[in-house]
């Protein structure tokens, strides 16, 4: 099958969406299909407002349009609702072309906390977005029954996966040379240090040990000067984030508006046991908060880093194992609609 891709979240962009989406281009390209990822590097750009690291195209339209008649695919994916996911939902609209999107981030609540955009205005307009997709791809049920509730149509699952060999288990914590002269025990966050991930609630957090923050975003430079004493690794290579993983006791997950959570799995694919709220995200990669696996869900994240620590590292591990890329690279083809005129 020739599936294209388009996608606003792509290398050299480091997060969560673009890790989803590299693993789901690797496992599709693996099951002998033919991927074209059209993405914001193929094309002139801008610094996203707001949003610093986040790259958006200018005027994609006419070159994306040229790419995807040339291509001629089977099946067509809008991965995001930036420039280039409007100019693929116009195109396919033009041409009368079936295709799928998909709903990786609560956006609308990043606008409400960068620039103060009411949620019911931007729920409005990702319901605009959305509404000719044949299936919009959700990665949690709760995300998909506050969709539904916010009027969205055409819902489909998907869940995400994990790559257990590049994020190897360990029986106790690792060794990393910037973490293993620091007081036990080593609670680590990994992700954007931006508006939605609710970060503080970590870094004013009153617990025993060492912080650890990995990653970058608009609000580094204010929260390094604020938090002294967390140490603060900045972004790192794959590899030497499995690494970083595998080093701490608890990773702490303080986001209240994740759609997924992916740094969880990964964390647990190592070893190291999650504490977090009961969510959306969590909730999902978890479990429910009376028969969660992998660490611990609770409304005061203090009491659930607590807790976490004596989650066995095992446990952490097997939770993991249960979110495959082999299972999600299905769940996203069956998925799929064909590219095909339909009649309006």
């Amino acid at each position: 099958m020739k599936i294209a891709l388009v996608t606003d979240a792509w290398l050299p962009q480091v997060n969560g969406v673009v890790t989803t989406l590299l693993e789901l281009v690797r496992e599709l390209e693996g099951r002998d299909h033919e991927v074209l990822v059209i993405h914001p590097g193929q094309f002139k750009t801008r610094p996203c407002p707001g949003y610093a690291g986040i790259d958006l195209a200018i005027k994609p339209r006419p070159f994306l349009s040229q790419q995807l008649h040339e291509f001629s695919p089977d099946a067509i994916h809008v991965a995001t609702e930036g420039p280039l996911g409007w100019a693929a939902r116009a195109h396919c609209r033009k041409h009368r072309l079936q295709f799928t999107t998909a709903f990786h981030t609560k956006f609308p609540e990043i606008l409400k906390a960068a620039l103060r955009v009411p949620l019911w205005m931007g729920y409005a307009l990702f319901r605009h977005f959305h509404k000719p997709s044949s299936g919009i791809m959700v990665p949690t049920q709760g995300v998909l029954e506050m969709l539904k509730k916010r009027g969205f149509g055409q819902l489909r699952s998907w869940t995400h996966g994990v790559d257990t060999d590049l994020f190897r288990f360990y029986g106790t914590a690792g060794l990393y040379p910037q973490l293993e002269n620091l007081e036990r025990p080593v609670s680590l966050f990994v992700g954007r240090v931006s508006y939605e991930k609710n970060i503080e609630s970590f870094l004013q957090m009153d617990i025993p040990g060492t912080k650890v923050v990995c990653g970058v975003g608009p609000l580094e430079a204010s929260l390094k000067a604020r938090y002294p004493k967390v140490r603060w690794l900045g972004l790192l290579p794959r590899d030497e984030l499995a690494k970083v993983y595998a080093a701490a006791d608890v990773f702490v997950f303080p986001s209240k508006s994740e759609t997924f959570g992916l740094v969880m799995l990964e964390a647990m694919a190592c070893g190291t046991p999650v504490a977090a709220y009961p969510v959306d995200g969590p909730l999902e990669v978890l479990g429910t908060p009376e028969g969660h696996k992998g660490g611990v869900l609770h409304a005061d994240l203090q009491q659930a880093f607590g807790s976490a620590l004596k989650v066995s590292r095992a446990q952490a591990r097997e939770r993991a194992l249960a979110f495959s890329w082999r299972q999600a690279g299905q769940l996203f083809q069956d998925n799929l609609v064909a590219a095909k005129p339909v009649s309006r």
